[in-house]
């Protein structure tokens, strides 16, 4: 059974920094690449940042910078630590991992709400 759990989000004022965590149970973690996506009211799905089973990373041109992308494989775990917020990045943001076989399993989703 495959589950994804995402904690971390809440509300903070534009310059301020969240982590979010993703803890994931079922797979092979390490095998995996792990991805984080935001969706913003009305929006389309966004990919924000991803690292691949070798640790290489991604980023989204608008969070190049200011969010980094890590994974604990020991701890089976991914996060995004997100600096400098802007209202902008109010989304509601999903971890996701991508396995050998090319299926994207998903977290719940957790709320980042950055005020001005």
């Amino acid at each position: 059974q495959v589950q994804l759990v995402e904690s971390g989000g809440g509300l903070v004022q534009a310059g301020g920094s969240l982590r979010l965590s993703c803890v994931s149970s079922g797979i092979i973690f390490r095998l995996n690449a792990a991805k984080w996506y935001r969706q913003a009211p009305g929006k389309q799905r966004e990919l924000v940042a991803s690292i691949t089973a070798t640790f290489d990373t991604h980023y989204a041109d608008s969070v190049r910078g200011r969010f980094t992308i890590s994974r604990d494989n020991g701890k089976k775990t991914t996060y995004l630590q997100m600096n400098s917020l802007v209202p902008e990045d109010t989304a509601a943001y999903y971890c996701a991992v991508e396995t050998t076989g090319g299926t994207h399993y998903w977290g719940q989703g957790t709320q980042v709400t950055v005020s001005s």
